[in-house]
């Protein structure tokens, strides 16, 4: 798969962690990926149940699939550096996290409207066929189509924010684009390769001047379940332990509600 924007590796899943920090609800677990697509906002600080567990996390970065135990957390956002103050995240909430299926959960939008985008991922593909879906993630880009160059549209009228169904496709290499309805190109994506038994995500980012695409694999189906794709943001080494507990709070964007602060500071 044609990546232009190119993943960090990520922190595995430290399960034994969880037990330590006291925050294993029980022993069902979903795979959550979390993806930061807002484009003004500066990298960020992250504090679960009062704890700082990850620093500067950066724009575009994404997480992996990590197992995520399930539970109820409480996760606060600051600007990075910022000092910690109850009451003062600029995006906080009470999160529950469900056991089930695998899951990606985008921090999207502007920082002055910060929204989680969240869908249900698959892990599943016909045998010999690559699946494939698309996310319009940037917040200032009108509504778009995604085909091939000059040919058909595999998704049409894709809007912010947002994230298609999946299709199946024949696998090979492909010269796609994204365009305006009216055939105008925004972007190409020429030499975009679809493998077979392979599951992708394909999400556009930034602001419509500076539109790119972050390429993610949600499947493949020669990998065991602990052997999931995990290219994406690789906590630094201290913190690898704590970054399993950011994710496990943010998956409760699923069944939970959000309460939104939006205090970051110019």
């Amino acid at each position: 798969m044609k990546k232009i924007f190119v993943s960090m590796s990520v922190a595995l899943a430290l399960v034994f962690s969880l037990f330590a920090a006291g925050v294993m609800a029980d022993s069902h677990t979903a795979k959550l990926r979390v993806v930061h697509a807002s484009p003004d906002a500066p990298a960020v600080d992250v504090y679960v149940n009062g704890e700082l567990t990850l620093e500067e996390v950066p724009f575009k970065a994404d997480s992996g699939y990590l197992d995520v135990p399930a539970g109820t957390h409480n996760v606060e956002v600051f600007a990075a550096g910022t000092e910690y103050a109850e009451g003062e995240a600029v995006l906080q909430a009470d999160l529950t996290v469900e056991a089930g299926q695998a899951y990606t959960a985008v921090a999207a939008n502007t920082v002055d409207a910060l929204e989680f985008v969240v869908a249900e991922d698959s892990m599943e593909v016909t045998e010999g066929q690559a699946k494939i879906r698309v996310g319009h993630l940037s917040p200032d880009a009108p509504t778009v189509d995604v085909g091939l160059i000059g040919g058909d549209a595999l998704f049409s009228g894709a809007e912010f924010p947002g994230i298609t169904d999946y299709i199946e496709v024949d696998p090979g290499t492909y010269d796609l684009e994204i365009r305006l309805p009216d055939g105008t190109q925004v972007l190409p994506l020429e030499g975009t390769e679809l493998e077979a038994n392979t599951v992708y995500s394909v999400f556009a980012v930034n602001s419509a001047d500076a539109l790119e695409v972050i390429a993610l694999v949600d499947y493949e189906a020669a990998a065991s379940p602990d052997e999931m794709p995990t290219t994406g943001l690789g906590a630094p080494e201290q913190n690898q332990a704590n970054w399993m507990l950011v994710i496990g709070a943010m998956a409760a964007v699923i069944a939970g509600g959000l309460v939104f602060r939006k205090r970051f500071q110019n």
